[in-house]
């Protein structure tokens, strides 16, 4: 029987863990959560948990070594570190996570060691890509251009559960999501570059609507120009990939940025209220603090920010629970406290493609690809489902020897797209795909 290791318990875990153990794969989770990870194995003899973590790099060594392969959801920095162990013992590699530079430059030991670490084969980034490359391919099959190219995505609450002035809640990574708002942005728009910097990303931001779900906003996800390269599409003047919110959270995140609420300068905060730091952070009194509040951003004591700091809870006199912090930590702390997903309420994820695509006799159309997918805390999320079932599938090809390919690789060649997108799809996680589309259904 192969064996897995999956380092990390986190909120995306449970679905590799019970598809793996269907599918008659042994299976260690390895993390600092070892009530979690057992909760996700559910006694199944073929799963086992241990209580570990990156302080502990020997046991690291002795786990990689003792398995067939290893799956690392730990936060990203780590992935190089564990690459570099699975290259010591010859043993293969998948994250969920960005290539980042470390990885990269494995590509060719992992080559040469026959070894595959396959990243990015998640949600977002993952069976974006994937999704996305099928169609790709299928306008380069009929020696077709791609003109222009809108990949947007978004993880957000059901609409019965965005009751919230940010309409959001957390079903995945919080620190992470937040962390996300800090990113500048790079996309190309009818053939020119635009840079936004970090404290204009919320403000550079368009309405879509979705189908089933209405009004979205859409911002732009980090650097989308790279993605040119990647997909092989050198002929585009657009390449754009966005994040999904409804209205309220990109308001509340730009003035939240505009305060200097995420910033990571450290300040002793003993004995201050949430509404003296608001005020600090302002640079204002605390007596009448939202109407001032309100002046100095020139909004409405009604507006959107306004009322979900309020909801937040940062007009009241509530004591912080710190001494030298952060205010991303107070603030993130305080998001993820008042907004996480609970167990009687749904997820739902939406990924939407739009091309616009041209053919030598002259024709052009408008492709989409759309994925809206529900899932609930009490079985799983979809978040969940979505990131951790392609890398699950992922494993399971590799342990059967389905993938050839050698090196550091994201999910974008056909060898691994297809089946992967076939599965998922008999899992029930499958896009709506409609050509021949009017140019008019093109973002403008």
């Amino acid at each position: 029987m192969k064996k897995v290791l999956i380092l990390g318990a986190g909120m995306v875990v449970k679905p590799m863990v019970e598809y793996l153990l269907e599918n008659n794969f042994g299976l260690l989770v390895a993390s600092p959560m070892k009530e979690r990870a057992d909760e996700m194995i559910k006694g199944n003899p073929q799963g086992s948990s241990l209580d570990w973590s990156m302080d502990d790099p020997l046991m690291l060594e002795k786990l990689v070594a003792d398995y067939d392969i290893t799956v690392s959801l730990l936060p990203f920095k780590y992935h190089s570190d564990v690459a570099k162990v699975c290259l010591r013992h010859g043993k293969s590699l998948i994250t969920t996570s960005y290539i980042q530079p470390g990885m990269m430059d494995l590509d060719e030991s992992a080559r040469k060691a026959g070894l595959l670490f396959l990243n990015e084969i998640g949600l977002d980034p993952g069976i974006d890509h994937m999704t996305a490359m099928r169609v790709i391919d299928h306008i380069h099959n009929k020696d077709g251009r791609v003109e222009e190219f809108y990949s947007l995505c978004g993880a957000l609450p059901a609409p019965e559960s965005a009751d919230n002035p940010l309409k959001y809640k957390f079903s995945w990574s919080p620190k992470g999501v937040i962390l996300a708002s800090r990113n500048s942005a790079l996309y190309l728009k009818k053939g020119r570059k635009v840079f936004i910097e970090p404290a204009d990303l919320f403000k550079d931001r368009f309405n879509y609507s979705f189908p089933g779900i209405g009004d979205l906003d859409v911002y732009p996800n980090r650097d989308s120009v790279s993605y040119i390269d990647i997909y092989g599409i050198a002929e585009t003047q657009t390449m754009y990939r966005g994040t999904f919110r409804y209205k309220g959270w990109c308001e509340t995140l730009d003035v939240m940025k505009s305060l200097n609420m995420l910033d990571d300068s450290i300040k002793n905060y003993q004995r201050m209220s949430y509404a003296g730091f608001l005020a600090e952070r302002g640079g204002l009194e605390i007596n009448d603090l939202k109407k001032n509040l309100a002046k100095k951003l020139r909004v409405s004591v009604k507006s959107v920010a306004i009322q979900s700091l309020d909801y937040l809870g940062f007009f009241s006199n509530e004591k912080l629970q710190y001494q030298e912090t952060t205010p991303f930590e107070i603030t993130s702390d305080r998001m993820i406290k008042k907004m996480l997903l609970s167990v009687n309420e749904r997820d739902m994820v939406v990924l939407q493609h739009i091309f616009l695509a041209s053919y030598p006799d002259g024709t052009r159309e408008v492709i989409k690809s759309s994925m809206l997918d529900f899932g609930s805390p009490s079985t799983n999320t979809s978040i969940a489902r979505t990131v951790a079932l392609p890398a699950a599938i992922s494993v399971k090809m590799i342990l059967e020897n389905k993938i050839e390919v050698k090196g550091v690789y994201r999910p974008v060649i056909p060898q691994i797209y297809n089946p992967v997108l076939n599965e998922l799809k008999s899992l029930g996680i499958k896009m709506k795909e409609e050509f021949g589309l009017s140019e008019s259904e093109m973002i403008q």
